[in-house]
């Protein structure tokens, strides 16, 4: 098996955006942070995650710049992990996998969580990539230029 390249030798940007938040618990956490969760405690009651994994993804997404810390807003003792404008920038992946899931994991009529727009009351639409003319692209008018 061939040795694994390291992250910052990466030139696919998939591979890299995986191995920084594609585990299981970075994702939740950076989605339980656009749902309004800032400490420790609420990730971790809402994760069921043990501590240690849940200080070992924080700290990291924090190293990354994804999520900042800062003093409680209720001016506690305790710290905030806050997203910055990197964090920000990855809710349409948080929504891209919502609407994937909500595609293809739930049987019709099943039950799940939905996303809405505050201002309308409604689910946002479906996301989809576009090219320069507004049309839909799909992956078969699409490549990937490697590089050499």
């Amino acid at each position: 098996m061939p040795a694994r390249q390291p992250l910052h030798e990466e030139p696919c940007p998939v591979a890299r955006t995986v191995d920084l938040i594609g585990d299981r618990w970075s994702l939740l956490i950076v989605r339980d942070a656009f749902d309004g969760m800032r400490r420790f405690g609420e990730f971790q009651r809402s994760l069921g995650v043990a501590r240690n994994i849940l200080t070992d993804r924080l700290r990291k997404l924090v190293e990354a710049g994804i999520l900042e810390t800062q003093d409680a807003s209720d001016g506690s003792a305790y710290q905030e992990y806050v997203l910055t404008d990197k964090g920000t920038s990855l809710f349409t992946v948080v929504v891209a996998l919502r609407q994937w899931g909500e595609q293809h994991l739930f049987d019709r009529g099943e039950r799940h969580s939905r996303l809405i727009d505050k201002r309308t009351g409604k689910p946002i639409p479906h996301m989809a990539p576009h090219g320069k003319d507004g049309a839909v692209l799909l992956p078969e008018v699409t490549e990937v230029r490697k590089v050499v």
